[in-house]
């Protein structure tokens, strides 16, 4: 069973999963991502990090930051960016990849934003269908990797956040 716990960026166990998936990105693309992130943009209300653990071990990661319209014509006011998604190599098909993903999603609502965004790349087929089967669709280029042939860009929107006890019409 996957515990997931809200964790500083910067807290040793985020960076050694961290460590770990920029080795990844090292083995697929030759270097690691060169994305500049703040631990501060990832600390609430602006950001949000979570880290997975199996019996006591960090063994999942990922977070968001809050993004604007400003920042890209690709952006739009409300928009989260996922950064950092990974699960440790022994502990992937157990579905903690997609638990991460859920809890991002959820954070990201309860925070108020409208839309969750991401990069990953096409050396990542098991990320891209991730996102895929969980409803994130292509969308424009944006950030650090925006010219490169071999990023892919996708988005989703966010359920409206409705406020503890509020009871919802069916229709």
């Amino acid at each position: 069973m996957l515990d997931l716990r809200p964790t500083p960026l910067d807290h040793p166990d985020a960076a050694r999963l961290i460590a770990e998936v920029q080795q990844v990105y090292v083995e697929r693309y030759g270097g690691e991502d060169a994305t500049v992130l703040d631990a501060r943009e990832f600390a609430p209300p602006a950001g949000f990090f979570v880290v997975g653990y199996v019996d006591g071990q960090p063994v999942a990661c990922g977070g968001w930051r809050a993004r604007s319209a400003a920042e890209s014509p690709a952006l739009r006011d409300g928009d989260a960016e996922v950064k950092r998604m990974y699960v440790n190599a022994a502990h992937r098909g157990h579905g903690h990849a997609r638990a991460v993903l859920a809890e991002l999603e959820r954070a990201a609502a309860a925070a108020g934003l409208t839309r969750l965004v991401l990069e990953t790349g096409t050396r990542q087929p098991e990320a891209i269908a991730l996102y895929a089967s969980s409803g994130y669709a292509p969308m424009p280029a944006f950030g650090h990797y925006a010219d490169s042939e071999s990023s892919r860009y996708f988005a989703k929107p966010l359920p409206s956040r409705v406020a503890p006890g509020t009871l919802i019409s069916p229709g």
